[in-house]
């Protein structure tokens, strides 16, 4: 809070904030604000340590997701069926007459 003259340490961010930081335990120890600032430790909140059930099912779909079975890939056609009249990386523009 830069117009409060106050810098504040707390657990890691949830979500991108522009002005905050995620500081290592280290790192936020050796912390010091300019002259002037005052600067509050916020206790981490014991009971939310650890896994959460969010956490977990996060995981669990994961897993799932990485266990699915690929889908077979399509064979190129043996015959090209138009004439290549341009190309973009891997896309190409087939004329049909």
């Amino acid at each position: 809070m830069y117009a409060d003259q106050t810098a504040v340490l707390g657990p890691l961010a949830t979500y991108a904030e522009p002005h905050a930081y995620d500081l290592c335990d280290t790192h936020s120890e050796r912390l010091s604000a300019p002259r002037g600032w005052e600067v509050l430790r916020l206790a981490p909140d014991t009971s939310a340590q650890g896994p959460s059930n969010d956490d977990l099912l996060a995981l669990a779909d994961a897993v799932r997701e990485a266990a699915r079975p690929i889908a077979p890939v399509r064979p190129l056609p043996t015959e090209e069926t138009g004439r290549e009249t341009g190309r973009k990386g891997h896309l190409r523009v087939l004329s049909t007459d």
